[in-house]
């Protein structure tokens, strides 16, 4: 079956960096757009970045352009979203899915507070 186990996470001062992973197993992961989200409390959850099954085409929210990056290795089946200069307002729940399905991780915590 599908699964995809989130890791990374915690806690970081504000412009400090953190590195999510998500590592896929149950479907071919290269033949797949993967993409981040994240739900901040009281707000709907909310899209931060997309990566292509191929090519480097990747696509940002606008609120985290130029500070983050998703990443993928198909050899390891993982997606990776690199955070840097994070801020207060970057605290929420990450959560990693193959893109535009039902299959979602389990959420990492994020949180930005000195």
């Amino acid at each position: 079956q599908v699964q995809l186990v989130q890791s990374g996470g915690g806690l970081v001062q504000p412009g400090g960096s953190l590195r999510l992973s998500c590592v896929a197993s149950g479907f071919t992961f290269s033949n797949y757009a993967m993409s981040w989200y994240r739900q901040a409390p009281g707000k709907e959850r909310e899209l931060v970045a997309v990566i292509p099954w191929i090519g480097s085409n990747t696509n940002y929210a606008d609120a985290v352009k130029g500070r983050f990056t998703i990443s993928r290795d198909n050899a390891k089946n993982t997606v990776y979203l690199q955070m840097n200069s994070l801020k207060p307002e970057d605290t929420a729940v990450y959560y990693c899915r193959r893109h535009l399905s039902g299959y979602w991780g389990q959420g990492t915590q994020v949180t930005v507070s000195s």
